[in-house]
């Protein structure tokens, strides 16, 4: 005769198996699950279909988490900004659980960044175009490109580096985005100190744009960045009608990219405050919360009541560039073609 064998799950194990499961169950409306996770219901399932390759786990012994409580706990972690500890209480799981989960969520996310950060196609560049003309009658722009800092605790290693120009340690980030927000470009691997003109010169984008020069596809940069032929800047000193109108309609349409730095960070509340973390693992949570914020724009995902008011960045720029330059005729072309009136 077979052994009966009784499995006494602890009651913290069914208290926290019954929380997760009754999340998607109805227990929160959609309302409420942003609130929470900034997320959906239908946007979980979708992050939780994604990474369930990555996350799952291949035994079931120590009582291992589900896919969705992995998910669903690192969605709060990055939605609340608070200490793994709180978030721990609030989810019951122990502030190791919830370090394990965050290190593992948010390094499987940053895996997908080649596939939710993507240049523009030809045909995703001439509606950017109309879009961003549309905002003040500034032409050939498909992005603007600005530098945002993440305050991070003091690092172990080349403390120095970290400290920005505003006396805090950060990570300078630097984004482009279309005229709806979503970003196209995202580099997170430079320490505070760096200049925003010198992250542009050695990224990608740079590259990019260097190799394909095409004066109907240009980016808007501020006063921090060179101007180039493909990278337009304001002028320092507007001395004529045309050159301040050309201004005004750069600051308006530029102002997107502050926007989209100032929802994004509102999405996810730990880019506001110090994360306590290692320079090497914020990177990734960088990079995982601009995934998300990708995923989040494709799902139409709003942001919660009262946020989408103030979502705009606070200006963090560094000091005017003074290095070369070869794109003024570019500027003056376009400051007359179309600013003169």
């Amino acid at each position: 005769m077979a052994a009966l064998v009784l499995v006494v799950v602890p009651p913290q194990r069914k208290e926290r198996i019954f929380r997760h499961q009754a999340i998607l169950d109805g227990a929160f409306t959609d309302q409420e699950l942003r609130q929470r996770y900034r997320f959906g219901r239908q946007s979980i399932m979708f992050l939780t279909h994604l990474l369930r390759q990555d996350l799952a786990r291949k035994s079931r012994r120590n009582h291992a988490l589900t896919v969705q409580q992995q998910v669903l706990s690192t969605l709060r972690f990055l939605a609340s900004g608070s200490f793994l500890q709180v978030v721990g209480d609030t989810t019951g799981l122990d502030k190791s659980t919830v370090s394990r989960c965050v290190h593992k969520v948010c390094g499987k996310l940053a895996c997908y960044a080649s596939q939710a950060i993507k240049w523009p196609t030809t045909e995703e560049c001439q509606k950017g175009k109309r879009k961003f003309f549309a905002i003040a009658g500034f032409p050939s722009i498909i992005g603007a490109v600005d530098g945002t800092h993440i305050r991070i605790q003091a690092p172990h290693t080349d403390e120095p580096s970290y400290v920005n120009r505003k006396g805090y340690h950060s990570i300078n980030v630097q984004g482009v985005c279309d005229a709806d927000g979503k970003f196209l470009g995202i580099n997170a691997s430079w320490p505070g100190c760096t200049h925003d003109a010198h992250i542009f010169r050695t990224s990608q984008v740079c590259q990019h744009m260097e190799t394909n020069q095409n004066l109907e596809n240009v980016l808007l940069g501020d006063s921090g960045y060179p101007c180039r032929p493909f990278l337009l800047t304001p002028y320092l000193n507007a001395n004529c009608p045309a050159q301040r109108n050309y201004n005004y309609a750069h600051g308006r349409t530029r102002s997107v990219i502050e926007r989209t730095f100032g929802r994004w960070k509102r999405r996810f509340h730990i880019l506001h405050s110090e994360i306590r973390m290692q320079p090497e693992r914020v990177v990734t949570l960088i990079m995982a919360c601009a995934v998300l914020h990708n995923i989040a724009m494709s799902m139409r995902e709003p942001l919660i009541d009262g946020e989408e008011d103030n979502a705009v960045d606070e200006v963090e720029g560094d000091a005017a560039y003074n290095g070369p330059q070869d794109g003024q005729a570019v500027r003056e072309h376009v400051t007359r073609a179309y600013f003169t009136r």
